[in-house]
C-alpha cells in the first residue's frame, strides 16, 4: 500500500505560467494609452513677474524686417544681408549692449530666416528676439 505522502511526490514545472504577466502588461498598457493624452494638456505655466515700472531702453535694440517678398529691413531702411552685417557691426561698436528684434513674415520660407538670423549673428550681436503675434 501506499502511502498519502509517497501519492503526492514534488515535481518540478518545466513551463512557466505567463498569463499573470500578460495581464499585468495589458493593464500596465492601458494606464498609460489613458494618462498620456492627459498629461500633455495638465501643464500649466506660470510666468514670472516684476515690479520694474520702466520700459526696456529702446535705444538700444533695433529691428530687422523680413517681408514676403525677402526684402529686409533695419529700423525701416531696405538693406542687403551683407549691408545688414556691417551695419550691425558698426551700431554694436559704437553701443555694446545692441539687441536686435526680428520680425519675420508669416509666410516667409524658413531658408531665408536662417539667412537673415546667420546675418545677425556674424554682426556679432548677442541679443537676439523674435517677434510674433498671439492669437486670441
Amino acid at each position: 500500500m501506499r502511502r498519502f505522502s509517497d501519492r503526492h511526490a514534488l515535481q518540478t514545472l518545466s513551463e512557466l505560467n505567463v498569463t499573470p504577466l500578460l495581464d499585468l502588461a495589458f493593464v500596465l498598457l492601458i494606464i498609460f494609452m489613458i494618462t498620456t493624452p492627459l498629461m500633455e494638456n495638465s501643464t500649466d505655466l506660470v510666468l514670472p513677474s516684476g515690479e520694474a515700472k520702466q520700459p526696456a531702453n529702446t535705444e538700444d535694440v533695433r529691428t530687422v524686417s523680413i517681408h514676403a517678398n525677402q526684402t529686409i529691413t533695419l529700423n525701416e531702411e531696405s538693406v542687403t544681408a551683407d549691408t545688414l552685417v556691417a551695419r550691425l557691426a558698426a551700431l554694436l561698436a559704437s553701443q555694446p549692449d545692441l539687441g536686435v528684434l526680428i520680425r519675420p513674415h508669416r509666410d516667409l520660407p524658413v531658408q531665408k530666416f536662417s539667412e537673415v538670423l546667420d546675418a545677425v549673428k556674424r554682426a556679432g550681436v548677442k541679443k537676439i528676439g523674435f517677434v510674433q503675434t498671439t492669437k486670441e
